[in-house]
């Protein structure tokens, strides 16, 4: 009797959070949107996590724009991945490049302009949140972009399985959210296990780009990248701004609000 009540008590929880979603889809699709459950960050293809997660996996809020561009061209810069094997990075390209792999590429603006800037160089950039893909993806196109590839999902599982020892040229983490709160330093994507990949990744001469608006995460990124004995400062400490890197309205938000950026720029040995 117990057994039963409870499986009872199940399918109904079951079938209330389904009529809870499948209005909330028609409401947004009566007002002329896409479903809601569209609009949040999609699961990705990536193994069973046994790692700390580095992003918040929390929804935005998506604009017509972004569901026609999510809808629209998708299907000419994502790549599908299947969480375990290499990517043949030559077919997704359509040609042999030096490989750039960009970690949280936001709303792609530095993304676009340097893929613009270095037409021989091809970048994969991981982004979560649609919002940020489907602006990149818009500014590809307006630019004619065809070096851009993205991956939306987690970028840890993707370091680790889908590149080969020295297969990139380059890795750039801009802007990571610094979690600022000492409890939550574990998430930062700036740590000695995953520097150590990305060094693993590079090739040698290949350089590890990071900046950050956030002074102490900023010190932080400075002895971890110090300490990787495969990596070797351009700079005596930090870098100064690099012309080449884009200014974003990311960073001049952080200037108006009185942050000094620091850049760092390490090379594989």
């Amino acid at each position: 009797m117990h057994s039963s009540a409870q499986q009872r008590s199940q399918q109904q929880r079951s079938h209330k959070q389904s009529t809870q979603r499948d209005t909330s889809d028609q409401a947004s699709l009566a007002a002329g949107g896409s479903p809601q459950s569209e609009l949040r960050p999609k699961p990705t293809s990536d193994p069973p996590r046994r790692h700390i997660l580095t992003f918040n996996a929390r929804a935005g809020r998506s604009r017509p724009k972004h569901m026609d561009a999510l809808e629209q061209l998708l299907p000419r810069y994502e790549i599908g991945w299947d969480g375990v094997s290499r990517l043949d990075v030559e077919s997704l390209y359509g040609r042999k490049a030096p490989l750039i792999l960009e970690i949280g590429s936001g709303n792609g603006e530095a993304t676009a302009a340097l893929a613009e800037a270095e037409p021989e160089r091809d970048i994969l950039a991981v982004e979560i949140y649609p919002q940020g893909i489907a602006n990149l993806m818009l500014d590809a196109q307006e630019r004619g972009l065809d070096n851009i590839r993205i991956y939306q999902g987690d970028a840890i599982p993707l370091m680790h399985h889908a590149f080969g020892p020295g297969s990139l040229a380059g890795v750039r983490v801009y802007f990571p959210d610094p979690w600022p709160k000492k409890r939550h330093h574990k998430r930062r994507i700036i740590q000695p296990d995953h520097v150590a990949r990305m060094a693993e990744l590079l090739e040698p001469g290949g350089t590890l780009h990071a900046a950050t608006d956030w002074a102490e995460y900023a010190h932080h990124m400075l002895r971890v990248l110090q300490a990787e004995e495969r990596l070797e400062n351009t700079s005596a400490g930090f870098t100064p701004r690099p012309d080449f890197r884009p200014m974003t309205k990311f960073e001049r938000r952080g200037i108006d609000a009185g942050h000094e950026i620091f850049d760092l720029i390490f090379q594989r040995r």
